[in-house]
């Protein structure tokens, strides 16, 4: 998408090169929560992997150049000002129609099933914050309810309240396409295909998109003790939220969020290449060692040490002493990803506690109290 300011009169940091050294200024107009203003909008290209400015002002940036050292200023800085959650701006019956932006897939070939990352131009108006969903409501009619819309299907948010292009002006989803595979056959049967995932990750740039939101407050990273532990569980698409933590602990320049506390991120996936952001996370990993980990549990590559598949809970319990010390001095815990994660990993903690001469069912109920314990699964 074009840019209708020019360049002359553009201002906002991003980094050229990879090591962030060089910046090019790009100037953006001030939103609100309340204000419906319009602006530039910084378009993620996901077919490029060098930023070039192009005719018409058209900036790209690919996920990996976006992991680098020096971090990004971001605008605009009025988003950082809302003292109330923004929440449900916009209804199901009365949804916002954004744009695509762009629609990239960020699985390897080996990976079981399709992932892609999609970024969504909102042009600041539905504003958000790290940790909440949209809803997206497919185009068509629903086959259960003759003349009505598809019902809203909920993604968490997998960018800052900044977007992917440090502008305020998108939103980024990570999408796994739903397929079924008929079992007999071993078929793929369209007929039975998710609806939104497909619409999302078959989208076009340009494409219309309503969205409605933002919802959410289970989730959102609580930012009063700049030093606080961050401990984050994540199977599959669930690291979305986990993602804009990230970025914005450790990729955003903001002036009144500098974090110099641990986030410990651990996801489950099946295989190397089902892995998700991987070269973000790795970068942290790499510039901040004293205030990032990151642990990954291949299923489908690793064995637990009772010769199994190697699951998320396994690597919990492989730490549990440190998570568990981490937990009694304060830490937060964020479990994001399919329903069926919850079980083994609570299993395996009511183990671990029981093994420590603790009551889980107590310990759980104090972090509940203490607002340690967050979940969102689906």
């Amino acid at each position: 998408m074009a840019l209708s300011t020019p360049l002359s009169q553009m201002s906002v940091a991003l980094p050229i090169g990879i090591d962030g050294s060089s910046r090019s200024m790009i100037k953006v107009q001030s939103v609100s929560f309340t204000e419906k203003s319009c602006g530039p909008l910084l378009r993620l290209d996901t077919v490029s992997r060098k930023l070039s400015l192009k005719k018409r002002s058209k900036v790209c940036m690919s996920l990996q150049q976006q992991a680098s050292r020096s971090k990004v200023s971001v605008t605009p800085l009025e988003l950082e000002e809302p003292k109330e959650t923004p929440l449900n701006l916009y209804r199901p019956k009365e949804p916002y129609t954004a744009k695509i932006v762009s629609v990239e897939r960020i699985v390897g070939p080996q990976a079981p099933g399709e992932t892609c990352h999609i970024v969504i131009d909102h042009d600041g108006k539905v504003p958000y914050w790290e940790g909440q969903s949209y809803g997206v409501i497919p185009p068509g009619e629903n086959p259960k309810k003759p003349g009505a819309p598809h019902n809203v299907r909920l993604y968490s948010i997998a960018s800052t309240r900044y977007g992917d292009s440090f502008d305020g002006k998108t939103a980024s989803l990570c999408v796994r396409r739903a397929q079924y595979y008929d079992p007999e056959t071993g078929k793929e049967d369209p007929s039975k295909a998710g609806v939104c995932s497909n619409f999302l990750c078959n989208a076009k740039p340009g494409d219309k998109v309503q969205i409605t939101g933002p919802s959410g407050k289970v989730m959102l990273l609580p930012e009063e003790d700049p030093k606080a532990t961050h401990i984050m569980i994540a199977t599959g698409t669930g690291v979305a939220p986990f993602r804009g933590y990230l970025r914005r602990m450790f990729m955003e320049d903001v002036p009144t969020f500098k974090f110099d506390g641990l986030a410990w991120l651990f996801l489950g996936v099946a295989n190397s290449d089902s892995l998700l952001y991987d070269e973000e996370f790795s970068s942290y990993l790499k510039d901040y060692p004293e205030n990032f980990r990151y642990d990954k549990a291949l299923s489908r590559e690793e064995k637990n040490k009772k010769g199994g598949k190697m699951y998320v809970q396994d690597k919990i319990e492989e730490y549990s002493d440190e998570i568990f010390k981490l937990l009694d001095n304060g830490a937060h815990i964020y479990f994001c990803g399919l329903k069926g994660m919850m079980p083994g990993i609570q299993d395996t903690l009511k183990r671990v506690a029981e093994e420590r001469g603790e009551s889980w069912e107590q310990k759980l109920t104090q972090l509940r109290k203490n607002k340690q314990w967050h979940v969102e699964v689906y």
